[in-house]
């Protein structure tokens, strides 16, 4: 009965000094990025990733801009916003003051909006 009682404090404080989102989600997320024609360099906040087909792991915290840029197609470009998951924030009330500390100063409590982006390049008209 010790022991019992043992284990349900422990995953009681557990619970209380951890946060839902941290632990259940994670601070990061990951989107696939396609292009048609596929081979597009990729291009997030100005730094390059690498080729289309890819899948990053974005911050889900942060908002991006994804670049797409192929020879003889016009480059183009998506925004990635995010939002604040109110289940999360609504199961750290729940659990106490700390994971509602942690889940808002790691960034957990967001969610990317877009899990795939997939653009459709336009070919470049030559000049005349």
């Amino acid at each position: 009965m010790k022991r019992l009682m043992s284990i349900i404090l422990i995953a009681f404080l557990f619970l209380l000094t951890s946060s839902c989102a941290t632990i259940f989600k994670g601070n990061s997320s990951k989107i696939d990025i396609s292009s048609n024609p596929q081979g597009s360099q990729i291009f997030v906040n100005g730094n390059y990733m690498g080729d289309t087909p890819i899948r990053l792991k974005l911050e889900s915290k942060l908002t991006y801009n994804i670049e797409f840029r192929k020879e003889g197609y016009k480059t183009k470009t998506f925004n990635i916003t995010n939002h604040v998951g109110v289940g999360w924030i609504v199961l750290d009330v729940i659990f106490g003051l700390v994971p509602v500390i942690v889940d808002a100063a790691t960034g957990s409590w967001y969610e990317l909006d877009q899990k795939n982006v997939n653009a459709l390049l336009e070919k470049q008209r030559s000049p005349i």
